[in-house]
């Protein structure tokens, strides 16, 4: 009897674990969590050393913007592994597996229903209409003699096999719609955020932007108009750092500074002192300048003016 009845328990806890899915598996000692969701596009997971300030800068966003996608209320708060979304939630809802946009750009066939066709009945030709007054009816009263001119008449009269088309009445030519206007994101009015000598160019490997000479205490200037996003001295190898944020996609960084002149959250204009060049996380006076597009470091020169 126990025997049985312990057998019956056994079956039933079985039952009942097959039909819940499993739980992710959690490291708890790097606390990475080996979901999904880390793999999805527009999220970025934590790692040893990394802050909000440089997670939001490498993704080319607001760190206030990132905290709040992510409920951060303090942005000192982060653990390795933590899975952080990194782009707007409505940029970065995933497209489902198989499904395929449609193209707006195919122009679509647009030909009138022959609705005789569709009631299984013989079409009447366009010419032959009830209203047509070259279908004869029925017999109309009288007769009319045979003479050559009469048959004439009758062989001009015949209803032609296919209806004329008729000639497309004249339209007045539509004027050429204008260019599109440039993009807001294409900035291209640039100044060079302060004098001196490039002293390291922009290096895909090694340097994320470039290093110019300065004196202690020279004015630093924005490189071109925008919105301050980020002023702090949070992220390593940057010392006293400001970052403007120009468009949707592209933003400056000025870091090294002696003095920051402006807060976040403030509108610039293109040429306006923000900073003074200083030696902050380095050991010599001079600016470390980048331009990002996306996030993505790109090379300054490119877009500063030749001088």
């Amino acid at each position: 009897m126990n025997r049985l009845l312990l057998s019956a328990l056994l079956a039933a806890l079985l039952a009942a674990c097959a039909s819940h899915p499993p739980a992710p598996v959690v490291d708890r000692s790097s606390g990475r969590t080996t979901a999904a969701a880390d793999k999805r596009s527009g999220y970025y997971t934590v790692k040893k050393g990394d802050t909000l300030y440089s997670i939001a800068l490498d993704n080319g966003q607001s760190y206030r913007d990132v905290a709040a996608w992510n409920n951060i209320d303090n942005p000192n708060l982060l653990r390795v592994g933590q899975s952080l979304r990194v782009t707007p939630p409505q940029a970065a809802a995933p497209q489902e597996e198989g499904v395929k946009p449609i193209k707006t750009t195919d122009v679509a066939e647009i030909r009138p229903i022959d609705s005789a066709a569709s009631q299984g009945t013989t079409p009447v030709p366009a010419a032959a209409s009830s209203n047509s007054p070259l279908l004869k009816q029925e017999p109309k009263a009288g007769k009319q003699a045979y003479s050559d001119t009469a048959w004439a008449q009758a062989q001009r009269t015949e209803i032609p096999t296919q209806p004329v088309a008729a000639k497309p009445a004249e339209t007045t030519a539509a004027p050429a719609e204008k260019p599109a206007a440039a993009s807001s994101d294409e900035v291209t009015d640039w100044v060079w955020p302060t004098a001196g000598k490039v002293s390291a160019p922009f290096s895909e490997g090694s340097n994320k932007g470039i290093e110019i000479s300065a004196k202690q205490g020279q004015p630093v200037l924005a490189a071109s108009g925008g919105t301050v996003t980020l002023v702090s001295n949070a992220v390593r190898g940057y010392g006293n750092l400001v970052v403007i944020k120009h468009s949707q996609t592209l933003l400056s960084v000025y870091a090294h500074n002696s003095k920051v002149l402006v807060e976040e959250k403030q509108t610039v204009t293109k040429g306006q002192k923000i900073a003074e060049v200083g030696a902050t996380d380095t050991d010599v006076p001079k600016l470390h300048f980048e331009i990002r597009r996306m996030g993505k470091p790109v090379d300054p020169l490119k877009f500063l003016p030749p001088r």
